[in-house]
């Protein structure tokens, strides 16, 4: 019985493993300041994924047959084995691992709970009662009669939401550059990938490097969203925005700068940036690409062993 235990802890050890080293490539290629930072957000989400998906595990199903060569990471299958083997540890990891996932899962739904009961909030007063609803680039732009931060709500068909009062600080320049900001998170549907990456979390609570990506997705959200403000023209309008909305006196839009990387936003802002198809762009996109395909070959050339021997 011991086996049915031991061998989904190798496979689930050997891609954690592979799946961490293509996280430690992600990061080394973003830390360089050269490269455009929406193709560092992509880099981190296909990090993300690379945790949440066993890629490996299914290539291997397909091609293990075909790799004589295989061999085994003794380490890894050394403590899947013993776990499996002491019925003790094995209870007592399982215990911790489900208690945890238990509140992460908890925790996610009282967000995504409050955050729903927020909208329906807006949706109750209508909104600005004498603001006609907006229409920008497919996406529905509406002001709140509250003192929310500007946000995007929904998975498949987000909206925005402006607090009441925003174009009475903001000049229309600025207000454009944060409406541009906020579509861009809206059409790329930005939600829905933080969604899939806390469900991830929920069940890999246990690895660091999975917290750590998510800190790195949300730095990498606002500052590739910034870039599509930078390519409309609007670059000098959002920081000017920014430094507005970070007034003490603003303090429902206070909440919003606390959260979102302000100083480093500004920062980038201010720095002259490579456009996303530039070479140093496309360079870490095929460098981060070989790092994942060979994550996923190294994932599946010390897990078919396990297929060959069963076979």
């Amino acid at each position: 019985m011991h086996e049915h235990i031991a061998r989904p802890l190798y496979y689930l050890g050997v891609h954690l493993f592979y799946a961490s080293v293509v996280w430690l490539a992600a990061w080394l290629l973003t830390s360089i300041s050269r490269g455009s930072d929406t193709t560092k957000h992509w880099i981190w989400v296909a990090t993300s994924l690379n945790f949440m998906v066993p890629l490996g595990a299914v290539v291997d199903k397909l091609l293990a047959p075909h790799l004589a060569w295989a061999s085994p990471l003794g380490i890894i299958g050394g403590v899947g084995a013993r776990i499996a083997e002491d019925n003790v540890l094995a209870l007592v990891l399982g215990t911790v691992w489900l208690l945890g996932a238990s509140l992460m899962f908890t925790r996610l739904y009282l967000r995504l709970r409050a955050e729903r009961q927020g909208a329906e909030g807006l949706e109750d007063v209508g909104g600005d009662a004498k603001r006609p609803l907006v229409f920008t680039q497919g996406v529905l732009v509406r002001f709140g009669r509250s003192t929310r931060p500007p946000s995007v709500d929904g998975l498949w068909h987000p909206r925005i939401w402006l607090p009441s009062g925003i174009d009475q600080l903001l000049s229309e320049d600025e207000l454009a550059a944060v409406v541009i900001h906020e579509i861009t998170h809206a059409k790329r549907r930005d939600n829905l990938i933080r969604l899939v990456h806390e469900l991830g979390l929920c069940v890999l609570w246990f690895h660091p490097l999975v917290w750590f990506t998510g800190v790195h997705l949300s730095l990498y959200r606002e500052l590739s969203c910034d870039e599509s403000v930078i390519r409309g023209a609007h670059r000098n309008d959002l920081v000017s925005a920014l430094a507005k909305l970070a007034n003490p006196e603003e303090s429902f839009l206070l909440q919003a700068m606390a959260s979102s990387f302000l100083s480093l936003r500004i920062a980038r802002l201010t720095t002259p940036q490579p456009p996303q198809g530039s070479v140093e762009s496309r360079l870490l996109a095929v460098t981060f690409g070989a790092a994942l395909a060979m994550g996923v070959f190294q994932t599946v050339a010390h897990t078919a062993c396990c297929f060959l021997t069963k076979h």
